[in-house]
């Protein structure tokens, strides 16, 4: 098993990695077999954590990350039985460009047809952790308790967390819940990493006051953090023109801070997409940061930031060159 640790989720009796296996990569970049062999690796390397969404394969092939992670199930050796298996609800289903009512979002009857449709494609009879993937604002609480509470009963489901959600939905959610006499949100998976700290300013003290674990997606604000400048130096790095990296290296105070961070860790001899992910492993309340691989390769580099120790100096360098907003109300008032 290595040396992978272990933490409670949330308030929770489960046992979970630090790192979580995140399956956006299967299907649309990562072929079947490919995307076996890394699930094999990351159970080898003792992450049971894996984390996808019914959307997952996108366009025309939503729906086929689940199918893969259901064949691998499927090859049996206690592959099922070892991972705790977090999927999502929210996004359209449908066919692409003929939404039909209520085939997405959070109501009642959409929590219900995406759960089972979930299970088929995942082929398994039950969900460790079910996560809205997103803020329904149509939909009262009271609803969604109900429709959860139902797949709790029917085992289908063991405990519900949320994705994106503000900091007042969480209180929301729970205070809802409480109200119920029902368990309530036990994660909450949301945008989380050194270049975008907002969610320091409600999501993660809510979470942590509702004793919810804190599952940070794009811990290397899709590959900021790892190593970018350099690679475009060297000619790689693909991924930096594109998306979220682009628009976030075009402000030119965000460069000159990522090329700050990348002389910092290049000082100390380390590699920028590892102290991405070990710093997140240091924030109060972070359950641990879901690693998306397209390779092999990325898995067992992440395996190794799991196990980097960062002193007290050099979490203050980064603090400088990427300061948090802090908690509000100081975020924004005194």
């Amino acid at each position: 098993m290595g040396g992978m640790e272990y933490t409670q989720l949330g308030r929770t009796g489960l046992k979970v990695s630090r790192l979580v296996l995140g399956t956006m990569n299967f299907g649309p970049q990562t072929g079947e077999a490919d995307s076996h062999a890394i699930m094999d690796s990351a159970l080898e390397a003792g992450i049971n954590f894996f984390d996808t969404a019914n959307v997952y394969g996108w366009g025309p092939s939503k729906g086929r990350t689940e199918e893969i992670i259901g064949s691998w199930f499927a090859q049996g050796g206690g592959r099922r039985e070892k991972t705790v298996l977090a999927t999502k609800v929210y996004g359209n289903m449908g066919a692409e460009g003929a939404p039909w009512p209520n085939g997405d979002k959070l109501s009642a009857l959409n929590i219900r047809r995406a759960a089972d449709a979930s299970l088929k494609r995942l082929g398994t009879d039950y969900i460790d952790l079910y996560q809205t993937h997103h803020i329904d604002r149509a939909t009262p609480f009271e609803e969604i308790w109900q429709a959860m509470d139902l797949l709790i009963q029917q085992g289908k489901v063991l405990y519900v967390g949320s994705s994106n959600f503000p900091g007042w939905g969480i209180a929301r959610a729970n205070e809802t819940a409480s109200r119920l006499g029902k368990v309530g949100l036990v994660a909450e998976q949301c945008l989380y990493n050194l270049a975008e700290r907002r969610a320091e300013m409600e999501v993660v003290p809510a979470a942590e006051a509702y004793g919810l674990g804190v599952i940070p997606w794009s811990p290397l604000h899709g590959g900021v953090l790892g190593g970018v400048l350099r690679k475009r130096r060297e000619g790689g790095g693909a991924r930096s023109t594109s998306g979220r990296s682009k628009d976030y290296l075009d402000v030119p105070e965000n460069l000159a801070k990522v090329q700050a961070y990348e002389d910092l860790c290049e000082k100390h001899d380390l590699d920028p997409g590892d102290v991405g992910l070990a710093w997140l492993l240091t924030r109060p309340g972070v359950t641990g940061p879901i690693v998306g691989p397209r390779t092999a390769d990325q898995l067992v580099s992440a395996v190794r930031a799991a196990d980097l120790e960062l002193t007290g100096e050099f979490l203050a360098a980064l603090d400088e060159i990427f300061p948090g907003p802090g908690p509000s109300p100081e975020a924004f008032a005194w």
